[in-house]
């Protein structure tokens, strides 16, 4: 059975995002490069993200800041709101992206702004609307990736 991409498109990693983490393809819309950023931080592929900054935000967002955030942080699950490709300058791309850190859930409501250089798509920023926490887990509790296992035996870090 092929993996499942963890940007929620519900193709396989291989037909999705895999070829834009290992640059053999580059995303052809905003809403590819941020589906596979989001899936470079499932995989905590700091490399990636960094990369795929804008010129000008790339020297404030360091790999080393990157790999941290990515250590901490279990990404479960991806929702694209909208995509907004209005603007000739930009491009917008409106998720919803639900994490696990130690062991609370979060939730990032975020509209993304993308803009390209070099004939490439790259993340410029982005307008965060509600960033929340929404539960504290217990041991016991299913887990929340949804693998059906208790979370003491899954995502908990101890």
């Amino acid at each position: 059975m092929l993996k499942p991409c963890p940007c929620g498109s519900n193709k396989s990693f291989s037909l999705c995002c895999e070829n834009y983490i290992n640059q053999t393809r580059s995303p052809k819309t905003a809403e590819q490069l941020m589906r596979s950023r989001y899936c470079a931080y499932t995989l905590k592929n700091s490399e990636y993200i960094a990369k795929t900054y804008a010129m000008s935000k790339q020297a404030g967002n360091s790999i080393e800041d990157i790999a941290e955030w990515a250590e901490q942080t279990t990404w479960l699950l991806l929702e694209v709101i909208d995509t907004d490709y209005a603007d000739n300058k930009f491009h917008f791309v409106e998720f919803v992206a639900t994490y696990l850190v130690e062991n609370e859930v979060w939730r990032m409501h975020e509209k993304s702004r993308f803009v390209k250089e070099q004939e490439k798509w790259c993340y410029l920023d982005g307008d965060v609307f509600e960033h929340k926490l929404i539960k504290k887990l217990s041991r016991n509790e299913n887990c929340p990736c949804l693998s059906g296992k208790k979370f003491k035996r899954c995502c908990m870090r101890t």
